[in-house]
């Protein structure tokens, strides 16, 4: 009976204990991240005012915005991988419209790319698992690093996060930074690519399963 009622009150005590640590660990790593991020935010915004850029107008201060993209840089899962991927576009035009267009598609590629190199190198890792020869392994890393542009159409909404722009003579430069959760990147990653090596290869279908496990 004694030794129940002190496993009680040892789990009783962990429970008042524990948790307030538990948060408080939680609560140090977002001071962490929003510390850090401040300190390159600073850093950043000063470089690009000297440089003669500046945001429109309602738009976020330039400080601001940075320290929201350095923030989601810096975020990671229960996992602890990236919980955004962020990628930046530039473009000059002739109008302020024009030039965010342009810097925001250039962003979404660049989002697609980085999302390609990821997705590739776990297909890489399954394909000895696969046992695929050297022809299907070529096809296949060869579908993958094609399908870049098929997954920046495919991208949801992206997550803007700075926007500033720059008087060049009679043209405006545009530079842009967008952010997109790591694992939809994923998922919408292998939908595309899992499509592609259906209609583009031949003879593994059997095995795509096992390709696009992770």
């Amino acid at each position: 009976m004694k030794t129940t009622v002190k496993i009680t009150c040892i789990l009783i005590l962990t429970l008042i204990i524990g948790y307030p640590l538990c948060a408080q660990t939680a609560k140090d790593a977002k001071k962490q991240i929003t510390g850090k991020s401040v300190k390159q935010a600073r850093k950043e915004a000063k470089k690009f005012i000297s440089e003669g850029f500046y945001v429109a107008p309602g738009a976020l201060p330039l400080d601001k915005q940075l320290e929201n993209a350095w923030i989601k840089q810096y975020e990671t899962d229960d996992k602890g991988l990236p919980k955004y991927i962020v990628e930046s576009g530039n473009s000059v035009a002739e109008s302020q419209t024009a030039a965010k267009l342009q810097a925001n598609e250039t962003a979404k590629l660049n989002l697609a790319g980085e999302i390609t190199t990821s997705v590739a190198a776990l297909i890489e890792n399954n394909i000895a698992n696969m046992q695929l020869n050297n022809a299907d392994a070529a096809s296949v890393t060869k579908t993958v690093a094609g399908a870049k542009n098929l997954i920046a159409q495919e991208l949801g909404r992206t997550l803007p996060l700075v926007e500033i722009y720059k008087k060049i003579g009679k043209n405006v430069e545009a530079d842009v930074r967008l952010a997109y959760d790591y694992q939809n990147a994923i998922e919408s990653a292998k939908k595309v690519i899992r499509k592609q090596l259906e209609e583009e290869t031949k003879g593994i279908q059997d095995k795509l399963d096992g390709l696009m496990k992770f």
